[in-house]
């Protein structure tokens, strides 16, 4: 897969400014862009995943100079090296770009399940994957990166939450709750509220997971029926500004002896004008406190 890139995605994606990469071009001629028919410069897939690889080296403190004289291969080498070191988590970011660019699904199995390993599973969602999407977020928004490839990452991620919320043994005790997770109208992104139905089993409560774009009046009638504790949901901004808040009036309204939890882009933007309808995380960090709160027994307002 060769898609074209200019000059800000390669910053975008690799964090060397735009300025820099043409002052390199120019001197040690580490790139050779390419021209359309109408004589515009793009760079392709060969020159994105060199351009990552000059990133990890730069950060570790080797001189461009050094670089430029090396063969790509080489380059290589001892980017794989480096990203052994799961301390470090802006080559744990470019490996996993590397892997999107490349739909090399080993290479992400074994940076994942190996970051997973060395530092858990919470610290490499929150340091790793979530930066991961902000940074390729940026490029699927100017449409220059192949929906395949978000799709791709996506799916093996998806699959990896899954693994891990369904490998969980659950003992319930007398402060254990009930939630229900979904996601509202529109909203198709499970990534985040896999990850929270992960760590809300992890502290021993029960999730029913209801997915992808639940209607609000569905989501009023399986409370009913089930009578949880808290619900939580997800807003990433996929649904329209009217109809979030909508969906939240109408949740707060039908539902008002419930506990409702939500996190999102939509819900951070609009807080004030919702506030006092519904309990807002803004990180990770907010749900597990949460959490902890319930298992000394207090009540998560």
């Amino acid at each position: 897969m060769n898609l074209q890139y200019s000059i800000k995605d390669l910053e975008q994606l690799s964090g060397i400014k735009a300025h820099t990469l043409r002052v390199w071009e120019s001197r040690y001629q580490v790139l050779t862009p390419k021209r359309t028919g109408t004589n515009i410069r793009y760079y392709d897939t060969e020159d994105l995943k060199h351009v990552l690889n000059i990133s990890v080296l730069c950060d570790h403190g080797w001189k461009i100079s050094k670089i430029a004289s090396m063969h790509k291969s080489q380059l290589s080498e001892e980017v794989i090296k480096l990203t052994l070191d799961y301390s470090h988590y802006p080559d744990q970011i470019l490996s996993l770009t590397l892997a999107m660019v490349d739909l090399d699904e080993p290479r992400f199995e074994k940076t994942i399940a190996l970051n997973i390993r060395k530092i858990g599973l919470v610290k490499t969602m929150t340091e790793v994957i979530y930066p991961f999407f902000t940074r390729i977020g940026i490029l699927w928004h100017t449409g220059s990166i192949n929906p395949a490839q978000e799709h791709f990452i996506t799916h093996l991620i998806r699959q990896k939450l899954i693994v891990a919320i369904d490998s969980q043994v659950q003992s319930p005790t007398p402060t254990s709750k009930k939630f229900i997770a979904f996601l509202p109208d529109g909203e198709l992104h499970e990534i985040g509220l896999l990850f929270a139905t992960w760590l809300i089993k992890s502290h021993n409560h029960s999730v029913f997971y209801m997915g992808q774009s639940l209607p609000a009046k569905d989501l009023v009638e399986v409370c009913k029926l089930l009578d949880p504790d808290y619900l939580f949901g997800v807003f990433s901004g996929a649904i329209a500004p009217d109809a979030g808040e909508e969906y939240i009036a109408l949740l707060a309204k039908a539902l008002p002896a419930k506990k409702i939890m939500l996190t999102g882009h939509f819900i951070q933007e609009r807080e004030k004008a919702l506030s006092g309808k519904v309990t807002f995380l803004k990180a990770v960090k907010d749900l597990q406190t949460l959490l902890g709160s319930l298992a000394n027994g207090v009540s998560a307002a």
